[in-house]
């Protein structure tokens, strides 16, 4: 529960091409301007001045991103040949996410498939939020998919909260965090999307943690699973008292689960169907592409 320092950072996984960070809650991955006074950029450089690439603005190219608040595993490669070769995992929809989070509420389903679309809220004063497909002010929104699992009921400061683990099969902003929201269980200690009585000032963080992330790249398959930090050896204030589900089960049953094939991007049920054609790669999408590869563009998913 110590507060992010530029010294503090958590390596999980290293080799010669990526990195995995275990990122700290309310920390940005990096920042232009000066007010920001700690990113994981930043910790980056202090951990590794030698493996800053001068050629990037950021001197890292991060493989993908975590909202600020949230925090758990985060890839990074060491070079443009490496950024490419994650960067196909994910458009071909070929990576393994999991998340760990405390949401308000005990849910009585032990799985749950939540499938809302979720597009941007144009709605005044919600700028920079998403929402689900019928609200008001919903503009172009898009399939989304996110598999649920039910691991403990307890209380957290006295209110009934389920300590649940997420697999998003889709990566859209904000998308885990609109979605138990939509389910009416939103995630503990989120200030967009948690409930409106004031009572999410009170955590000391949002509870939604990347846990386990495989990028199964041509030259290495980077896996990573992170400490769980919902324990209350960690956190007092939680108090589990139903075990529903171990978590030992599932990390097993996601370490064996087959890599999605890379004509499709399909691992099986649940996934949304591909395209029936591919369309040929546009200029914009090249250019979109060759932007990534110098820095990073893929869009937040949690």
């Amino acid at each position: 529960m110590e507060p992010g320092s530029v010294e503090n950072l958590s390596i999980v996984y290293r080799s010669r091409d990526f990195l995995v960070v275990n990122k700290h809650w309310d920390l940005r991955i990096d920042s232009k301007t000066w007010r920001e006074t700690l990113t994981l950029q930043k910790q980056l450089r202090h951990r590794f001045p030698e493996l800053a690439d001068p050629g990037t603005c950021y001197g890292f190219r991060f493989c993908h991103q975590l909202d600020f608040s949230t925090s758990g595993a985060l890839c990074v490669a060491l070079n443009k040949a490496a950024a490419g070769s994650a960067y196909r995992c994910f458009k071909e929809r070929r990576v393994t996410k999991a998340y760990l989070a405390l949401l308000r509420g005990h849910i009585q389903e032990s799985r749950v498939t939540i499938s809302h679309a979720i597009g941007r809220n144009s709605t005044e004063g919600r700028a920079h939020t998403m929402c689900i497909e019928g609200t008001q002010g919903c503009e172009n929104p898009k399939p989304s998919l996110t598999e649920l699992v039910v691991l403990e009921h307890g209380l957290y400061a006295g209110d009934p909260v389920s300590k649940v683990l997420l697999k998003p099969l889709t990566g859209r902003t904000h998308q885990l965090r609109v979605h138990c929201s939509a389910l009416g269980h939103p995630v503990v200690g989120d200030l967009t999307y948690g409930e409106p009585s004031g009572r999410e000032d009170r955590p000391f963080r949002m509870m939604l943690h990347a846990f386990y992330l495989r990028i199964p790249t041509d030259g290495e398959c980077v896996e990573a699973c992170t400490p769980d930090p919902f324990l209350p050896s960690l956190d007092p204030c939680w108090s589990p008292d139903t075990l529903l589900q171990p978590l030992d089960q599932l990390v097993q049953a996601l370490r064996a689960t087959p890599d999605p094939d890379p004509e499709d991007g399909a691992p099986g049920p649940g996934r949304p169907p591909p395209p029936p054609t591919k369309p040929p790669e546009t200029e914009t999408q090249r250019a979109s592409c060759l932007q990534w590869l110098s820095e990073w563009t893929l869009e937040p998913d949690s």
